[in-house]
């Protein structure tokens, strides 16, 4: 996710003092990133930082001062042609002296020649605008204690049953692009519950968070999938709210949003630069990660 965390990225910002240290971020300071989202209330799953690294271990990102990392970014790539950026915050104390800015642009060199996704807050598109990003959609936080679903599925199987290379085309076609790293271990982390639809009608993961649960991604072929998914997820959580993160203009993820009594939290501003890459969108009933896209 993107905020004004990071100092609200107001691109033509001017450093006032030398340019800090940008060094990639070793396993370790990923999990303080996570830390940080969570402090910043993007409550992250607990095993984020292990299943990201297994996408792109270069693409985490840190502004250092005295050996101390004081802002971060993530420039994820994803095959040859696209990348997205996310975990964008600095510190408290090291806010409005330019460090937001400084690891800003070494995200965006790191993805320069490719298609860039993000998800920002939404009062922040004019700045993000100034970088050559555009709106695609918005996506909206849903959220239920208890949700009102049918009994779970007793015919749902666990993803991992199905061929790999069946699922990895199922989910590159809701996603944009093949993402084979990060949905090997997106499936199989610990603490990770992963069920799909006979047939591969549909896919979900659903995992633990600093509080409560969340899904992501949901991606069926119809509502009534999505349903048959939303239910055998709902009925894994432990304590806690579950989370669904939504397409807003995908009236029929909404519509099952709403009906299993989710109530919308906030939302962030889906952008890309670039032409975004090709999403059955009608299948997109839950996105996986306002990090990672």
């Amino acid at each position: 996710m993107m905020g004004c965390a990071a100092g609200c990225a107001k691109h033509g910002y001017m450093l006032t003092r030398a340019m800090p240290v940008i060094r990639r971020m070793n396993p370790e300071q990923v999990a303080t990133a996570v830390a940080w989202a969570a402090r910043e209330g993007w409550n992250p799953g607990l095993a984020d930082a292990e299943a990201f690294l297994a996408q792109d271990p270069d693409g985490f990102l840190m502004a250092e001062e005295d050996g101390r990392m004081v802002a971060c970014i993530s420039a994820v790539t994803y095959g040859e042609n696209f990348g997205f950026i996310g975990f964008y915050i600095v510190d408290p104390p090291f806010r409005g002296r330019g460090y937001g800015w400084a690891v800003w642009q070494a995200a965006m060199q790191r993805l320069a020649e490719r298609v860039i996704g993000l998800d920002g807050v939404v009062a922040q598109q004019d700045n993000y605008r100034r970088s050559g990003f555009d709106l695609a959609w918005n996506n909206a936080r849903y959220q239920a204690v208890m949700p009102r679903l049918p009994p779970p599925d007793a015919g749902l199987v666990p993803a991992s049953s199905l061929p790999f290379e069946e699922l990895l085309a199922y989910d590159a076609a809701c996603f944009g692009v093949a993402r084979p790293r990060f949905l090997e271990g997106w499936i199989k982390t610990p603490g990770h519950i992963a069920l799909a639809v006979p047939g591969l009608k549909g896919y979900g993961v659903i995992r633990p968070c600093r509080e409560g649960w969340k899904i992501g991604p949901l991606f069926a072929d119809d509502a009534a999938a999505a349903r048959r998914l939303l239910a055998g997820l709902a009925a894994a959580a432990g304590p806690g709210p579950v989370i669904l993160d939504v397409p807003e203009d995908h009236a029929a993820a909404v519509a099952l949003a709403r009906e299993a009594g989710m109530v919308k939290v906030f939302e962030t501003a889906r952008m890309y630069r670039g032409n975004p890459p090709p999403i059955s969108r009608e299948r997109v009933f839950g996105i996986t990660s306002f990090e990672l896209g």
